[in-house]
């Protein structure tokens, strides 16, 4: 793929936000000083949320500038690379050991991320100035939403993987921040933490796995470089030539990355940290679940396809733990009775079907379900955002009900996430889930189990997403009348409901199944990208396509399973907790399994957190406290009362210093005879 010269101009994407961020943080610190002002700090706080949100329209209008400007060349010479700043260098110029740059690249993947971040994450902001209004920390607020969506396009736009991985942390940082942003209520800063911690294990992966891909071909081009773009072409054109302890580094690379990615993206077994992600605002989980965080992995996975590709035992690997994660979330979600946890666990879920597409080889269908899945989740997280708006902060759905008449357009526009979540027919999810499973059951042997588990998935989605809808919406009102009364919420936060259930309903265009007889816009979009990485996999077990008859039994098959459990879920609970409370009585186990999430999270906390607590608690209590400060302490105290007795005897009387002196010659004159 060619670049075609230096396009400066690719930094103002991720610095306008960065910039916004800097302005933002500058007018918190005026509110703090202002504070004892109250109408000037609000004034202060709001020019806050317009420059954020000023600073991420700009970026989109880049974003979509960008995406003009590579529509306008060749299909295999969409790149344009910014200047490409030195960082890190050894050797003598013309023989270097190790060169790594600092550049950004907008290809077709980067392009698509970009609009992504910036146009789902641009209706986030504007619905959060609504959301967040008269919160003490406003202006903080939108200083950190803007340093997240630079660290994301940072990520997406680096054409190193040192430069990715800078925004791999900054992510990280950003969501340390955000989830905890109302740290005063305890919890939210604890599940900060755990995040932080989780996600660091997964780095350190992500880490490993850059240096192995160091030198991987010695004297080729890869030696000494981290340019994704080089080490992706480099692999498609010696794919021959990977054997014996080349394609052992190879796997291994990929593996640790891999394990990155579970960090990040909320893979089993690295995705406990995600559901106590909620404890933050609700704007800050829509824009981690649906436009920026947890989509790294997915992007850094078809970034380097040709890498992945030319380890088919980790790609399978990848496609079991990503249908494994998608059984474990949706089952989870099941049960759940706060609103955000439900659609926390289904966020798990469908990352679980994206790493299942790309362990099946389906890069371009991965890449067609997180855009799906950014407009309809998001969707879901500022319409639960809403409702949570309007019912001053209750999320228990058993204390909701009948909210369809208080909150009628965040109500349709609910609807319109729902249909598309639950995979119901035309619309986005459906068509974007249904080429996931489509490609695990053309890939065949195991995989016809993971499809399997897919199916299985699909019907434990429909079910729980509708119930989220019938008992939230439906049935008789279940909160207190006197302390809780529904309201809809301001143009302000409803306008960004409205643009997202358009995309959510519509967005299925960008990739039509084949039996349609129409383009499938998003593949022939990504195909320069995505092109190595196929013909490897073509190579080595030849081509897998279905036959159009076998295609619409599937379609068929996917539609009627969606719209016979939507069905049941919604009519299991449109008439309240019944159905709940019956499932608890008769099967308590299952549901504190369920509820717990196959208790994996508590089982970390016995097997692994509180033996590492014990160990720390004996550290610092015992082996530091008393050995340590003990034998420290004991050595200064014997100093000090040997100075103490010594002191007595500087008394400053002259016969006592003649009998100390007498004394000593006698004792040296006795040492004398006796030696």
């Amino acid at each position: 793929m060619e670049s075609h010269g230096s396009q400066a101009w690719l930094w103002s994407i991720p610095l306008l936000p960065l910039l916004g961020s800097a302005i933002a943080g500058a007018l918190h610190f005026l509110t703090l000083r202002a504070r004892k002002s109250q109408p000037q700090a609000s004034g202060v706080a709001s020019i806050a949320a317009l420059v954020a949100c000023v600073a991420m329209l700009a970026a989109f209008g880049c974003a979509i500038f960008g995406f003009n400007e590579l529509r306008a060349l060749g299909e295999h010479e969409r790149a344009l690379r910014s200047t490409a700043h030195h960082w890190i260098s050894m050797g003598a110029e013309n023989a270097r050991l190790f060169d790594f740059q600092l550049g950004l690249l907008l290809d077709p993947l980067s392009s698509t991320m970009t609009l992504v971040v910036t146009g789902v994450g641009l209706l986030i902001h504007v619905y959060a100035a609504g959301y967040m209004k008269g919160d003490p920390g406003y202006a903080k607020f939108f200083a950190y939403l803007n340093l997240f969506v630079f660290a994301m396009l940072m990520l997406v736009l680096s054409s190193s993987l040192l430069g990715t991985f800078i925004g791999w942390e900054g992510v990280g940082l950003c969501s340390y921040l955000l989830i905890g942003f109302w740290y005063e209520k305890g919890w939210p800063a604890e599940a900060a933490q755990k995040a932080f911690v989780m996600n660091r294990v997964g780095d350190a992966c992500f880490l490993i796995g850059s240096f192995l891909l160091i030198g991987l071909f010695g004297t080729d081009p890869t030696h000494g470089t981290l340019d994704m773009a080089t080490i992706a072409s480099t692999i498609a054109r010696n794919t021959s030539e990977l054997e014996g302890g080349v394609q052992l580094r190879v796997s291994l690379a990929a593996l640790f990355l891999f394990g990155g990615c579970c960090g990040k993206s909320a893979q089993f077994p690295l995705f406990t940290w995600l559901p106590d992600a909620m404890a933050g605002p609700t704007p800050v989980s829509a824009l981690i679940h649906a436009a920026t965080m947890v989509t790294s992995g997915i992007y850094l996975v078809v970034r380097l396809n040709p890498l992945f590709a030319s380890a088919p035992t980790v790609l399978t690997v990848i496609a079991c733990v990503g249908a494994a994660t998608a059984l474990i979330g949706g089952s989870s979600a099941l049960v759940q009775r706060d609103i955000k946890k439900v659609l926390a666990y289904s966020t798990v879920s469908q990352l679980g079907y994206m790493f299942l597409a790309l362990g099946s080889g389906a890069f371009a269908a991965a890449v067609f379900h997180l855009v799906t899945h950014a407009f309809f989740k998001a969707l879901l997280f500022l319409g639960a955002g809403s409702v949570i708006h309007g019912m001053h902060d209750e999320q228990d759905m058993h204390k909701m009900g009948g909210l369809k008449a208080h909150m009628p357009r965040t109500f349709v526009t609910f609807l319109c996430g729902a249909a598309a979540l639950s995979g119901l027919p035309l619309m986005s999810g459906f068509f974007s889930k249904d080429e996931i499973l489509a490609h695990t059951f053309a890939t065949g042997g195991l995989h016809y189990a993971l499809w399997a588990i897919g199916i299985l998935t699909a019907a434990l989605t429909a079910y729980y997403t509708w119930r989220m809808v019938a008992l939230t919406f439906f049935g008789p009102e279940r909160f207190d009348h006197h302390h809780v009364h529904p309201h809809e919420s301001p143009a302000l936060m409803t306008t960004p409901l409205a643009v997202l259930a358009v995309l959510s309903v519509l967005g299925g265009a960008l990739g039509l199944p084949i039996v349609f007889h129409a383009p499938h816009l998003l593949a022939g979009w990504l195909e320069p990208v995505t092109a190595g990485g196929e013909r490897i996999l073509a190579a080595h077990h030849g081509e897998h396509e279905l036959s159009h008859t076998l295609e619409w039994i599937l379609l068929a098959a996917g539609s009627a399973i969606a719209l016979t459990f939507a069905h049941l879920g919604f009519h299991a609970h449109k008439h309240g907790t019944r159905q709940d409370e019956f499932v608890a009585a008769r099967r308590p186990a299952l549901a504190a399994f369920l509820g717990d999430a196959w208790t994996i999270d508590s089982t970390y906390a016995k097997v692994i957190v509180f033996p590492l607590r014990l160990v720390a608690h004996v550290i610092a209590f015992v082996i530091d406290a008393f050995a340590i400060d003990g034998l420290v302490n004991g050595a200064g105290s014997t100093a000090r009362e040997i100075g103490a007795v010594a002191r007595k005897s500087a008394s400053g009387s002259l016969a006592t210093y003649a009998l100390w002196m007498g004394a000593g010659a006698v004792v040296l004159s006795a040492l004398w005879m006796w030696s």
